[in-house]
């Protein structure tokens, strides 16, 4: 990362440390690759899509800057899955388990920002050992709440700390586009334990603010694009674990693959939408949540997005 910018960019950093497997592994190599292969392919969602869970705004501080991205009901929606026409499923990681040496591991640090209620991407992945950046771009205090997550053993809280905005925040017409910018920044280490590779955050004002992230021990991963596509390129002759993970389809899939001198991998892989009542959170239009139920006027407008 561009040191000027970095100095300039101020919120809290995250130091991961994670084992992935019951063994430490060894470091990661950087070497030629002159007959990499490559795996490209999609990933789908199969099953019916869950609706996006729903938020009444008039139950979580500042609704009517939150409600700057809304359904113009009062209600603010979380797309934790966003498949196409072609049952396409983005943000899903995609990663190669097993790779000791290979192509340069790139060691910037990712940058989360909170901007609209909202953290911006909803999926990370960040080096072992490496660091989250998280920064607060709005005119209202955020409250970050950290777990680390496991199949097997649940949710662990990592920490909680407030994402402080900028004091000198320009506010403005709330209606209007403000001026973003970040507030002051704050240092902790967050060391997951064995076993355990993801972490989510959570703003702890704001329920309808989520953000996930996955530790990863070497350079062959990649996020799936609107249409549920990708490539990794570069990859050492081998045999790999494969392995496809979306936070809310559970521990995901895996297979090994065998990828040859200049060998070319095409994969249709696919992982299955949750059933059932999967949340509390839902849009329900009931006079109970309505904007009335203040007894003062509010004005809700989804200036920055109406969703759908």
């Amino acid at each position: 990362m561009n040191r000027s910018l970095h100095t300039c960019r101020v919120g809290i950093v995250l130091f991961v440390a994670a084992l992935l497997l019951p063994i430490v592994a060894a470091a990661y190599e950087v070497i030629d690759v002159p007959h990499g292969g490559r795996i490209e392919g999609i990933v789908t969602l199969s099953g019916d899509a869950p609706e996006p869970k729903g938020f009444n705004l008039i139950t979580f501080p500042d609704p009517v800057y939150c409600g700057r991205i809304s359904n113009g009901r009062g209600w603010r929606l979380l797309y934790d899955f966003v498949v196409d026409s072609g049952r396409g499923l983005k943000d899903a990681i995609v990663l190669l388990e097993g790779v000791e040496s290979g192509k340069p591991f790139d060691v910037s640090v990712p940058l989360i920002e909170a901007r609209d209620c909202k953290f911006e991407p909803f999926m990370t992945v960040v080096r072992n050992g490496h660091a989250v950046e998280v920064i607060n771009m709005d005119p209202v205090m955020h409250d970050i709440q950290g777990y680390e997550t496991s199949p097997e053993a649940g949710n662990r809280v990592l920490f909680n700390t407030p994402l402080i905005m900028n004091h000198q925040h320009r506010r403005g017409d709330l209606y209007a586009m403000h001026n973003h910018a970040p507030g002051k920044s704050l240092v902790g280490p967050v060391y997951l334990n064995k076993g355990r590779r993801t972490f989510y955050m959570q703003c702890g004002f704001h329920a309808y603010m989520e953000s996930w992230a996955m530790a990863v021990n070497n350079p062959y991963y990649t996020l799936t694009d609107p249409k549920g596509k990708f490539v990794i390129e570069g990859i050492p002759p081998g045999t790999y674990q494969l392995v496809v993970w979306h936070p809310q389809t559970g521990p995901g899939t895996t297979k090994f693959i065998t990828v040859q001198p200049d060998g070319k991998l095409i994969e249709r892989l696919s992982l299955q939408a949750p059933k059932g009542n999967r949340t509390a959170y839902k849009v329900m239009d009931n006079p109970r949540f309505g904007l009335e139920a203040l007894g003062h006027p509010v004005d809700i407008q989804p200036v920055v997005e109406t969703q759908q």
